[in-house]
């Protein structure tokens, strides 16, 4: 692997709409050795073989079983020694998951369940957090370091929303969902955002469509890296590419030293 890679991480939101409105442009000119995206709401057929003008080496698709739902795709220039989509983790066969497998270094991309809908659906993520902590928990007992990168669909902290308090019985920033990013660092994990950025307000990833949200930048951030601690020196930068439009969501991302 080189020196230092560059990995983006984006919940695209429909990867055929993010194509029509030629929304990828961006990456041919910065074509990241690592293109990570949630919320494909796509088949593979679906998705154009020329997505992207520089060619990736792998192409890894997760797509729900519901149809036009969710899903995960995953870029890379480098070549994974092995790959999966963790269906003991994704129950629902949803398309949430993609871990691809590089030396002793594990990759996961992630769409993490909203909790939005009702009490079931709250409760359906956060035992999806916790089977996902355990299994990363596991892979690291065999000696992997691990990268966490997706929409992780709860701000952490006040600082990672614009409106904390009126938001503070919203799933997304609930006390139950905040704590399990809590226990996420207390395992040894890097909020690589922050890491390196320190306490740096008004950095959203997320914006509603609603009531002009983006232009005032009354947003969220939901989107993440998270790295294992054994990985902290390797970190050269983390970032939040927020001029990034096509989504409601923008990219973010991470350089590192492998």
């Amino acid at each position: 692997m080189s020196d230092s890679i560059e990995i983006i991480s984006w919940n695209v939101n429909g990867i055929r709409a993010i194509a029509n409105k030629e929304a990828f442009k961006w990456i041919d000119d910065r074509h990241p050795d690592i293109l990570c995206l949630q919320e494909i709401k796509a088949l593979e057929e679906q998705i154009p073989e020329n997505l992207f003008e520089k060619s990736y080496l792998e192409r890894h698709i997760n797509s729900a079983e519901k149809k036009g739902y969710s899903g995960t795709a995953t870029f890379s220039t480098l070549a994974s020694e092995s790959t999966s989509t963790c269906p003991d983790i994704d129950l629902l066969n949803e398309g949430r998951i993609i871990e691809n497998h590089f030396g002793d270094i594990v990759l996961f991309n992630v769409y993490f369940p909203n909790g939005q809908k009702d009490e079931d659906r709250l409760n359906y993520k956060m035992e999806f957090y916790d089977r996902f902590l355990e299994h990363c928990e596991t892979l690291r007992e065999e000696g992997k370091s691990i990268i966490i990168c997706g929409d992780v669909n709860t701000a952490h902290r006040e600082i990672d929303l614009k409106n904390p308090k009126a938001n503070s019985k919203t799933s997304g920033f609930l006390p139950i969902e905040r704590a399990w990013i809590d226990k996420l660092l207390d395992h040894g994990y890097i909020d690589t955002f922050r890491y390196v950025n320190g306490d740096e307000a008004d950095r959203y990833s997320w914006w509603s469509y609603r009531f002009s949200a983006r232009v005032k930048n009354v947003g969220w951030r939901i989107d993440y890296f998270f790295i294992s601690e054994d990985l902290a020196e390797n970190l050269e930068d983390a970032f939040i590419l927020d001029h990034i439009e096509g989504s409601d969501h923008c990219p973010v991302g991470i350089k590192i030293a492998l």
